[in-house]
Order: structure tokens, then C-alpha cells, then sequence
């Protein structure tokens, strides 16, 4: 099926519609599995295990018979380091030295965004703008394109063609809105986001991208 989508100016006015490139948006390239496979990768490299207990050689105690071993009526206690015992070493804690790294291989990965891609533009959840409006940074000026757009509430993910000082400093104070590279685009920020709102250029060198 082929998709497309309206490409809108800052007051919200519909100035053209665009045909979408059919190597990205494409019901075939849909795998859920292999999205949510991608999803699980992302969050785990992004995992940063803090918590960390001491092992039994690292508990500095004692090593002394906490009691005789007869005619005191208690159980034949060892050192106070004991994992049973308040200040000891703990049995089986989480250690911050664990590895949670994973991978998938690239024809993988470029599938799963390539299908998260074409779910956001099925649910009419894909947006674009031919330019944006100023080149002063003004965040007043990002809110009322947004205004316009009806997007204003919504979880807003703004996908630009490079890094631009002016857009990123207008939108990056916006609460609910999340700016990225187009090289950067990932199956977690699209579907973690309600809208995904395009720069006109930003989609023809996705193209270029993800069709090599």
C-alpha cells in the first residue's frame, strides 16, 4: 500500500501532498517481533545497574565465634558477617558490575524502524512541515507553530534534517516535545511519542538513509 502525507506550512495550512518512499513505508517491513526485539536492546544498553551489595570478602567483621559452642542454649552461630545478620554480607545481592549489553544484527534493526516507521504513518500519527518559520531562537514562536499544528498537548517527536541551533534551542524547553536527527530516529522514540512531526527535508534524507 502506498502512503502519503500532507505537507503543511507553520500556520497549520496544507500547501502540497508528498508521496512517501515505498522502501520505508511499507506494510511488509512491519515484524512486531522484531521491534519490540530492537525496544528490549535499546533499554538494556541504556541500563545503568547502580545498585551493588557486598560479597562475603568485602564485609569488613570480626571473624571471632560469636559464642561457645556449647552451654549457651543458641544455635551454633558463625562470624558476625554472616549474610543472616544485620551489617553482614548479603547472599545473592545485585552486583553493578553485571553486564546488560545486547545486539542485533543491522538488516534486523533497519527493518524494526523501518516498520515502526510505517505503523506511525498507518495510525496517521506522521506529520510534516515544509520549513520552519524564523531563524531567531524563540520558543514562543515553536509554541505557536505547534498551536497551529493541533499538537500543542500531544507527546510531540520533531525529527530535523541536521543539527540546527535554532530549532533545537526553540524546542528544547517545550515539556512534551523531543527533538532528533533524522540519523538518529529509533523504533523507541517513535512509539514512545504520539505524533512524530517531520521537516519536508528531514524526510528526503531519510530516503537517502535508510534505502541504501
Amino acid at each position: 500500500m502506498a502512503y502519503k502525507i500532507d505537507i503543511l506550512n507553520a500556520e497549520g495550512k496544507k500547501l502540497k501532498s508528498k508521496d512517501l518512499d515505498e522502501k520505508i513505508f511499507n506494510d511488509e517491513n512491519v515484524n512486531e517481533w522484531l521491534i519490540h526485539e530492537f525496544i528490549l536492546m535499546q533499554q538494556a544498553n541504556a541500563r545503568l545497574p547502580i545498585a551493588h551489595t557486598k560479597t562475603r570478602w568485602e564485609v569488613s567483621a570480626s571473624g571471632k565465634k560469636l559464642y561457645n559452642q556449647k552451654w549457651t542454649w543458641r544455635a551454633r552461630a558463625w562470624a558476625a558477617s554472616s549474610p543472616i545478620r544485620r551489617h553482614g554480607w548479603v547472599a545473592f545481592g545485585p552486583r553493578n558490575d553485571v553486564n546488560y549489553h545486547k545486539d542485533m544484527p543491522k538488516k534486523m534493526r533497519r527493518k524494526a524502524l523501518l516498520g515502526s516507521l510505517t505503523l506511525k504513518v498507518r495510525d496517521n500519527e506522521i506529520m510534516a512541515i515544509d520549513k520552519y518559520p524564523t531563524t531567531g531562537i524563540k520558543t514562543k514562536k515553536a509554541l505557536e507553530m505547534l498551536t497551529n499544528l493541533w499538537v500543542q498537548n500531544d507527546k510531540l517527536l520533531f525529527v530535523i534534517p541536521s543539527s540546527d541551533e535554532v530549532m533545537i534551542k526553540s524546542f528544547r524547553n517545550i515539556w512534551n516535545v523531543k527533538y532528533v536527527i533524522v540519523d538518529y530516529l529509533n523504533p523507541l522514540d517513535l512509539l514512545t511519542h504520539k505524533k512524530v512531526l517531520f521537516v519536508e527535508d528531514a524526510l528526503d534524507k531519510m530516503s537517502e538513509i535508510f534505502t541504501k
